[in-house]
């Protein structure tokens, strides 16, 4: 199959359907692929991992939300190399597209960095899919310690950034919480969550300010930090440090950082950082007109040549600015440098407990302000009516009553079921 369309966007996350959503509005005949036939608020995962909201309220049809852009089609099916000189790509079912521009927003896989045994026994937390299996794993992990009295419920996080922080501290409240209102009275008592990093603080990319106070809050929770220190291997029965200590675990959660996928990696691109595509400030990649990379595909710097981190406001702000700078290609216009509104970072932390610092300026914000803040800001970027009131409803639901949303398991417990 050889099809033509004016712009072929391959990745369908923040970056993919915002450059798609502006070039459809504008009548741009754009072939949207991705493996999955849903949008996913990626942010949201470790609250689907820990049974905080469902995953209808992160997950939307792509045809749903582009149901009134007739010039947008979309096309699930999984993406396999691209042809940077064509500005084509092949799909596993041999089909080939071709299109005037080019965008790769094909998103990024877990960077185990080497580490034995990670990617064999660890969990990692970067799709709808990932989610739901960490959520059985420790719905599983929770049923049969119930029912045995001498065993413990130990899960280890990798990784100290927004997403270990995010998904310790709703480990944590869960036991706190949680655990000895729907189980035995004493499993609380026998579960330990412990978060694991190389660098000595979490949230590093945050000010000293925040930074405390997540430490503090999740000492509080009860989470066991182990900062300064990075995981060497990981078991089936838990990890060994660089120190030399071990910590036993069931549960392995990695945290601990992305890189670009197999199709950027082959595409003939020069590649940075994670392996990354450096784009030029237009977004393009460098000897590559009409290509365009975002998200965590691509390294994207700030009008002053800084770095910008791999967050869903980047990528989306990027997506848009892609879209204007294609328009401008089959226009004959000009593109323009990508001017990135800073506005800051946030990050939950538990119950009431957040850390937010906001715009340029960044203004700070810890405890119940934040946590409202938090609250607001991803409601408003969830894509879609129905997973907006979906989520609301749960956390209302979780944060006021500490009812959490239920993960059911069917088939037999199988500790061994494989991790992707």
């Amino acid at each position: 199959m050889d099809d033509t369309y004016q712009v072929i966007i391959a990745g369908a996350g923040f970056a993919g359907v915002a450059a798609a959503k502006k070039l459809g509005r504008q009548g741009v005949r754009v072939l949207l692929i991705d493996s999955n036939n849903y949008h996913q608020f990626q942010p949201l995962l470790y609250q689907v991992a820990t049974s905080q909201i469902g995953v209808s309220a992160i997950a939307r049809p792509l045809r749903s939300v582009f149901r009134r852009l007739k010039t947008v089609r979309v096309v699930t099916a999984q993406v396999e190399a691209v042809d940077v000189a064509a500005k084509s790509v092949t799909t596993s079912d041999g089909d080939t597209f071709r299109g005037e521009s080019l965008v790769l927003a094909l998103g990024a896989v877990p960077n185990f960095f080497n580490t034995p045994g990670a990617e064999e026994h660890a969990y990692p937390l970067y799709s709808v899919t990932d989610a739901t299996k960490l959520g059985t794993g420790l719905t599983r992990l929770l049923d049969e310690a119930d029912k045995n009295p001498e065993a413990d419920v130990d899960v280890v996080v990798v990784g100290g950034g927004p997403t270990g922080v995010e998904t310790a501290g709703a480990m944590a409240e869960n036991v706190k919480y949680v655990v000895g209102k729907y189980f035995s009275k004493d499993l609380a008592s026998r579960c330990r969550v412990h978060l694991v990093d190389m660098v000595p603080t979490v949230l590093a990319a945050f000010s000293e300010k925040s930074q405390k106070y997540a430490t503090a809050h999740l000492t509080k929770v009860g989470v066991q930090l182990h900062m300064g220190v990075g995981v060497t291997d990981v078991r089936p029965d838990g990890v060994t440090l660089a120190d030399g200590s071990r910590i036993p675990a069931q549960i392995v959660v990695w945290a601990g950082g992305l890189k670009a996928g197999a199709v950027v990696a082959n595409s003939g691109l020069p590649l940075g950082r994670g392996g990354r595509v450096d784009v030029l400030p237009d977004l393009t990649a460098p000897n590559a007109s009409g290509v365009y990379v975002l998200g965590d595909a691509a390294n994207i710097t700030d009008s002053k040549g800084t770095k910008l981190p791999q967050l869903g406001s980047v990528a989306q702000q990027a997506g848009k600015w892609a879209a204007g700078n294609i328009l401008a290609d089959l226009t004959g216009g000009t593109r323009r440098p990508f001017d990135y509104v800073d506005k800051g970072y946030m990050a939950m932390v538990g119950r009431g407990a957040a850390v937010a610092e906001i715009g340029r300026q960044r203004i700070q914000l810890q405890g119940p302000f934040a946590f409202v803040s938090w609250l607001l800001v991803h409601l408003a970027l969830l894509s879609g009516t129905q997973q907006k009131v979906r989520a609301l409803f749960s956390w209302l639901n979780g944060y006021l009553l500490h009812s959490p949303a239920q993960v059911v398991v069917s088939g037999p417990v199988d500790r061994k079921e494989p991790k992707p």
